[in-house]
Parts: C-alpha cells; sequence; structure tokens
C-alpha cells in the first residue's frame, strides 16, 4: 500500500464511491472537488495495486493557527479493519506538527459517532444514544457530534 498527497483528478474517481462505501447513504455532496483542488498538501490517498482505497481529506484552519481540520475520512469496506485510516491520519498528524499545530478537531453526525478512533468526544448541549452531541449544530435538526485531539 502507498499513501501520497490528493491531486485535482482523485476527485473524480472518489466521488461516485462515496456513497457506495457509506453503504448507499447520500454522501458525496459532503465533499466538493474544492478539497481536491485547494488542500492536496494536506489531503491523502491510500492506493493498493494502482486502486484507491482511501481517503482523507483535511487542512490547517485559518482562523485558528494552532488547529487542524479532518474534513472527511473514507476506506474502502473490503479493506477496512486493517489500519488505512490509521495510516492516513498518522500522516495527517504529521503535517499538522510540521505546521505547528497542536489541535486537530473534526465533527460528524451522530450515527458515526464512532469513526474517530482516538479523538476525545466534545461535551454538547445534549445527549443521543449515549453520545454527547451539539444541537443544530449545521442548521435545524442536524446535530453534530465534535471530536478533539491534542497532538505533540
Amino acid at each position: 500500500m502507498e499513501i501520497r498527497n490528493v491531486k485535482s483528478s482523485d476527485y473524480y474517481v472518489i466521488s461516485p464511491l462515496i456513497n457506495e462505501w457509506w453503504g448507499g447513504r447520500p454522501m458525496s455532496d459532503k465533499l466538493p472537488k474544492l478539497f481536491f483542488d485547494h488542500f492536496d498538501n494536506t489531503s491523502f490517498i491510500a492506493e493498493k495495486d494502482g486502486q484507491i482505497i482511501g481517503f482523507l481529506i483535511g487542512f490547517l484552519s485559518q482562523s485558528n493557527t494552532d488547529v487542524a481540520y479532518i474534513h472527511f475520512v473514507g476506506v474502502n469496506p473490503d479493506f477496512r479493519r486493517i489500519q488505512i485510516g490509521k495510516q492516513l491520519y498518522n500522516e495527517f498528524f504529521k503535517v499538522v506538527k510540521m505546521n505547528n499545530r497542536n489541535v486537530v478537531r473534526a465533527v460528524t453526525s451522530p450515527v458515526n459517532k464512532d469513526s474517530i478512533a482516538g479523538f476525545q468526544i466534545e461535551k454538547g448541549d445534549k445527549e443521543i444514544d449515549g453520545v454527547s452531541v451539539f444541537t443544530d449544530y449545521d442548521g435545524s435538526s442536524q446535530d453534530r457530534v465534535l471530536f478533539v485531539k491534542e497532538v505533540n
């Protein structure tokens, strides 16, 4: 397996896979092409034999100079449980450290509450199925789980 930075053209390969990898959930609109065009130095692809088997889209916050943000991570269901996600996260953490950032944040919907191992869930204003969430974080009825991780 090889991990490399994303390139603009990867969007056209990954976008059609997203809904499939998420079991038919309509998720591809959550990852527009602009991420592939403007955050290629902080986003990564995992490939095996020329096939994309995972990706991480992240960036360094422009507003908070000690923070980085992970926007979207996906691993082909046929390749899960072999630490591809962990390797992608570690590659991102290297970039975070090289840029003198020490906090990584991420946001997800409550249905994905287990999606970011090793992060702490921030205390929100209510709980759903035992998970702390922020009510209406992304708009009406769009509750979200906020994650944070310190990297040193």
